[in-house]
């Protein structure tokens, strides 16, 4: 075994050890439990796909394709997100009736990224997909669900900015056409890079009214009001149109009682081509990255099934980040026992597994700082010689 080698991993990969694995799953489960309760049933795809069906149909970048070649020569790759295979699936498989289908998943994703970006190349992503339903109310859900997960993961305060990729598109087809100055304006929103946004428009060769209404696009995030102010900028029927869907949004995000979640943001663009319709992306505190995003997609078509969707995926490290420095309480027992008392201590063991409790049993020989080791459990059970305590 090289030296050099014996403890790096590959770029961007990581260990998860046993108390952050513990955290994390924690909040996967309770996460998972709420879109269960949700109705929403759950999938599993294999990591390694076709890079000619999921590999050329997802929308992530092919330089950050992790790609193989299998033993006939086909061309694999890693999957990059979870979207594009549950469409692969549902295309195949579920869409024999046209009925609404709700799917959930909990799964490592892969995608490479460059050695000083320091980002993770494997990450996990929990989601949900809800399949072939165009109503206003399937985008109300899928929102509603997403907070209600948040809440339930014991995040206390978030932020979900909804948008829509017609506002957008439409105002730029209106003022500058299809050409670089478009392709240019959409880098610098998903960048967030407002200044690079501001100073590209301000060099534009417009009138100063459609350099105006290009601006002002940046100010478009709040709440209701926001909607009103949209209508004024955009002048054709498919940009009304995209805001009149995201007023008939906030109805539905009012009648679950959500409206504190979430503020627009018509500026929102995203680098997935797929996305048609509404959109949304989940900020929390001291997290400089959206936390999950999701949004309304037509993917399912690159498969062969007229079906619309849509859908939200969490990344568990953000969300674990978000969540801080909060703790999970450690509910471990731990028995020590002396070689003569062990069949009690597995006895009593038994007794505390019947009753859901986790507990270690621990040979009170094999321990030598007994100080250092009793802190990591919430209760301890002594059972040496002819003396018991806890």
């Amino acid at each position: 075994m090289s030296r050099l080698f014996m403890f790096e991993k590959p770029l961007g990969m990581r260990d998860t050890l046993p108390e952050l694995y513990e955290k994390k799953d924690r909040v996967r489960s309770n996460i998972a439990e709420t879109m269960k309760l949700w109705g929403y049933q759950f999938i599993e795809t294999p990591a390694l796909e076709y890079f000619e069906t999921v590999g050329e149909a997802s929308a992530i970048d092919d330089a950050q394709l992790f790609k193989l070649l299998d033993k006939e020569g086909h061309t694999l790759v890693l999957r990059p997100e979870m979207t594009t295979p549950i469409a692969r699936v549902a295309a195949s498989k579920l869409l024999k009736e046209d009925i609404p289908i709700r799917l959930a998943y909990s799964a490592n994703v892969f995608r490479a990224q460059e050695r000083e970006g320091g980002r993770p190349a494997e990450f996990e992503q929990i989601g949900v997909e809800y399949i072939n339903d165009s109503t206003i109310s399937c985008d109300g859900e899928v929102i509603a669900l997403l907070i209600s997960s948040l809440k339930k993961a014991g995040l206390d305060e978030f932020q979900v900015s909804v948008g829509h990729v017609g506002f957008a598109q439409e105002l730029f087809m209106q003022i500058l056409g299809t050409n670089g100055r478009t392709t240019t304006l959409r880098k610098f929103l998903y960048e967030k890079n407002y200044v690079g946004y501001r100073e590209s428009v301000q060099s534009f060769d417009l009138s100063m009214i459609d350099k105006q209404r290009l601006l002002k696009l940046l100010q478009l995030r709040g709440g209701e009001e926001v909607l009103s102010k949209a209508l004024s900028i955009i002048e054709n029927d498919k940009g009304k149109q995209a805001i009149l869907e995201l007023q008939e949004l906030w109805r539905v995000i009012k009648d679950y009682g959500f409206e504190e979640y979430v503020k627009f943001d018509l500026s929102i663009v995203s680098h997935m081509s797929y996305y048609t319709g509404i959109l949304f992306e989940v900020y929390a505190g001291n997290v400089g990255f959206p936390i999950g995003n999701g949004g309304r997609y037509s993917l399912i078509e690159k498969f062969g099934k007229k079906a619309t969707a849509t859908g939200f995926a969490l990344r568990l490290d953000r969300l674990l980040e978000a969540l801080g420095g909060k703790t999970l309480e450690n509910e471990m027992h731990c028995i020590f026992f002396s070689q003569e008392r062990r069949k009690e201590a597995f006895g009593l063991a038994q007794q505390f597994h019947s009753e859901g409790k986790k507990v270690v049993l621990q040979d009170i020989t094999g321990v030598k700082d007994l100080d250092k080791f009793t802190k990591k459990f919430a209760g301890t059970t002594f059972l040496i010689g002819g003396r018991d305590s806890e």
